[in-house]
């Protein structure tokens, strides 16, 4: 294997492994910390942001800051996330999450990328609450319109269960994730709120939202409107 074989694959393994760890409290301070950021640095940008009326009428919103993606010949993407549910208090304390898929072909690189999911009706919600999902196959998505309004996007919220959005390089809009697989990260909710908890409990607004949270869902009060 010549030296820059094994260097790509070095590298490959650098940025997916410590993501596929398990987590720690600290771990999941820092990714709520992470996707506060993520969220208002998209929201801070109307023309380009998720659409208001959206936000306003979403079940969950999931963010996944700084997904990992690195490919060698056989392609993937890995990132853990969190994801908070609208509930009859307000919105939840996060629930944290991963997600992974793959590609194949002959590739070499990687990147970074911000994911941000909009789970719109009870069947996106109930997805969410599974052991696992894969989007495009258990839950119908679509790559979400951008701006002030969703206006002649609505056909697409009435079809899809989840709207998904990616940001790369500064870039932020629509993307499909089809065939990523979405599924709860319990060692982050062990981590965070104890053994006893469970997904449901936690996005039903049962647990009480974390000091580290707080910022988040006083963002998405903000821009959703309640």
């Amino acid at each position: 294997m010549s030296k820059r074989v094994f260097l790509s694959i070095a590298l490959m393994l650098s940025a997916v492994l410590p993501v596929m760890a398990a987590s720690n409290r600290s771990d999941d301070v820092a990714r709520i910390r992470s996707a506060t950021e993520v969220f208002r640095e998209i929201m801070d940008t109307p023309d380009k942001a998720i659409p208001r009326d959206l936000l306003s009428d979403a079940k969950c919103l999931a963010i996944i800051p700084g997904e990992k993606k690195a490919a060698f010949l056989v392609g993937g993407r890995y990132g853990k996330g969190l994801a908070t549910c609208r509930t009859p208090r307000g919105w939840s304390a996060p629930a944290f999450l991963s997600i992974g898929g793959g590609s194949y072909g002959f590739q070499i690189g990687g990147s970074s990328t911000d994911i941000v999911m909009v789970f719109t009706n009870i069947k996106g919600l109930d997805s969410l609450l599974s052991d696992k999902f894969k989007i495009g196959a258990d839950a119908e998505a679509a790559a979400g319109p951008v701006g002030r309004s969703a206006g002649a996007s609505t056909d697409i919220k009435l079809r899809s269960e989840i709207l998904t959005y990616s940001r790369s390089r500064g870039l932020f809009g629509g993307v499909s994730l089809d065939g990523s697989v979405v599924q709860p990260d319990e060692s982050g909710d062990v981590a965070m709120y104890g053994a006893a908890v469970r997904t449901k409990q936690i996005v039903d607004g049962s647990v009480p939202v974390p000091v580290s949270a707080r910022p988040l869902i006083h963002d998405l009060i903000r821009y959703s409107g309640h």
